[in-house]
């Protein structure tokens, strides 16, 4: 019959090696078998009421890394905010010393570039150290349970996700960490000449510049880079549009030279108050003189080229000219 739930006190909400805990006598092989626990990474498990998130792919890699290796590039930027940065199915990017002898494996992409970090950048890089051990009240021994990953600061997480992921994905996330202030335009740029030498230093400054700390969501992020890849001028995320009756809008791209603007329709517009509100707001542009295209998700992956040709004709009906 299955093992009946059994929960030490010391291991609620925690993130622990199995053998250990088999070692100390907190649990045995059967017991860990049981509901309140999940097997996240060999010989690492969880509490099952912990939420499987990339956080718990983090901490349980983190019980497995050298002493010196950092959670880096998306998984960083996931720990410092950006949910869409990564899943707890997505690997676990970390960063190590090439002698520590850590290998990529099933769950975990390990990389060895250090980055060439401003001194003030090296001071302030957001490093969080971690926790391993915690104590017991009998007789002290000790539990290595997985305390906040080290990770590298937001402006690195975003160099290294620009020069390990693929492009779009990678301009999504660091849209992210500029939007919510975790780094600037000129740390990007300071970090990208620091590094230019370096490989995919050309890559993450390709990066850089398409990205912008405008973007409501990814799926924005991704429309905004392909229409220029496709050819189109680059249009401004979410930019203030003032209507001559005061009011200011900000619709999710616009080309104001040209007073066009495109709407991402995504899962949420079907929410009908939601809608309701928006469709209120984006006929004041079109009564002030914009044309205002929409872009739902399944036309955004399914018919692009059509969606590239409407925007085209748009704009060349405004006056741009290729």
């Amino acid at each position: 019959m299955p093992p009946q739930p059994h929960r030490p006190k010391l291991l609620a909400w925690q993130v622990f090696r199995g053998s250990d805990v088999i070692r100390h006598g907190l649990l045995t092989a059967h017991q860990l078998r049981s509901s309140a626990w999940v097997r996240v990474r060999h010989d690492v498990y969880a509490d099952a009421r912990l939420d499987r998130d990339h956080a718990l792919a983090c901490r349980a890699a983190t019980l497995q890394l050298p002493p010196d290796a950092l959670i880096a590039g998306p998984s960083s930027a996931y720990l410092h905010g950006v949910e869409h940065a990564a899943d707890f199915t997505d690997e676990v990017h970390v960063l190590a010393p090439r002698p520590a002898g850590l290998r990529s494996q099933h769950g975990l992409r390990v990389h060895s570039t250090l980055l060439a970090l401003p001194p003030a950048a090296q001071g302030a890089a957001g490093l969080v150290a971690p926790d391993p051990t915690r104590q017991l009240p009998a007789d002290g021994l000790p539990v290595l349970a997985a305390g906040t990953p080290l990770r590298t600061g937001p402006t690195a997480a975003a160099w290294e996700t620009a020069v390990w992921l693929e492009p779009i994905r990678a301009i999504g996330i660091v849209d992210a960490l500029l939007g919510r202030g975790l780094t600037t335009p000129a740390a990007l740029a300071e970090i990208a000449r620091r590094n230019a030498d370096r490989p995919g230093g050309r890559r993450a400054r390709w990066v850089f510049g398409l990205a912008d700390a405008g973007a409501g969501s990814p799926a924005e992020s991704a429309l905004r880079v392909r229409l220029v890849l496709a050819g189109l001028p680059r249009p401004a995320a979410q930019p203030p549009v003032r209507l001559p009756s005061g009011l200011v809008l900000h619709p999710d791209l616009a080309w104001p030279a040209f007073r066009v603007a495109v709407e991402y329709d995504g899962h949420w517009h079907a929410d009908p108050d939601q809608l309701h509100r928006d469709r209120r707001r984006l006929n004041q542009l079109v009564t002030a003189g914009w044309v205002v295209l929409h872009v739902t998700s399944r036309r955004f992956r399914h018919e692009f080229p059509a969606v590239v040709r409407e925007i085209r004709a748009a704009l060349t009906s405004r006056g741009w000219r290729p």
